[in-house]
């Protein structure tokens, strides 16, 4: 019998931790069929370093290590491509896969709105994918409301659906 796991703790990611970012990252959205294993984006997810120099990249960590990443854009930031002045953008919420439906995405996502209602912002939004259905779950089940007049298309044939989160 396997002892219970303790809860992660979320922080900043550490220099050290980036490269198992992004191959984590990858790795849930290519293993969750959110995206194809050949898809231009896996550039970008792979890339943690990018995302912890252009906005904040967070981590949550338990004594398998790094199990979940989930990246913070506020204004100004050029990942930020949804939100207002006065909103917080969440972006590349993923779960190590072998942690999956731990409840670690959901802490990852309201560790994100507790940062957000901290620093004053008035609402926090989000893209995800038409595929990610369990998210669309996650996002709703926290209080996030579908925003479909900031649905975009990044690419052809990709399109994303918008969330908000007001606070």
């Amino acid at each position: 019998m396997s002892l219970p796991r303790s809860a992660p703790v979320i922080r900043r990611a550490r220099p050290e931790e980036l490269e198992v970012v992004g191959r984590l990252t990858v790795a849930a959205y290519v293993g969750n069929g959110v995206i194809p294993a050949d898809a231009p984006y896996l550039d970008f997810l792979a890339d943690a370093a990018h995302r912890d120099v252009e906005a904040e990249l967070w981590v949550a960590v338990d004594e398998r290590g790094v199990v979940g990443t989930v990246t913070l854009a506020e204004p100004g930031s050029v990942l930020s491509q949804l939100a207002e002045d006065d909103e917080v953008e969440m972006r590349s919420l993923a779960v190590e896969p072998a942690a999956s439906g731990e409840g670690i995405g959901e802490a990852l996502a309201r560790h994100t709105v507790a940062l957000a209602r901290r620093r004053g912002f008035r609402a926090v939004v989000l893209s995800s994918s038409t595929t990610m259905h369990t998210a669309h779950r996650l996002y709703e089940r926290l209080g996030f409301t579908r925003c479909p007049d900031r649905d975009w298309s990044p690419a052809a044939g990709v399109r994303l659906v918008a969330y908000v989160l007001r606070l």
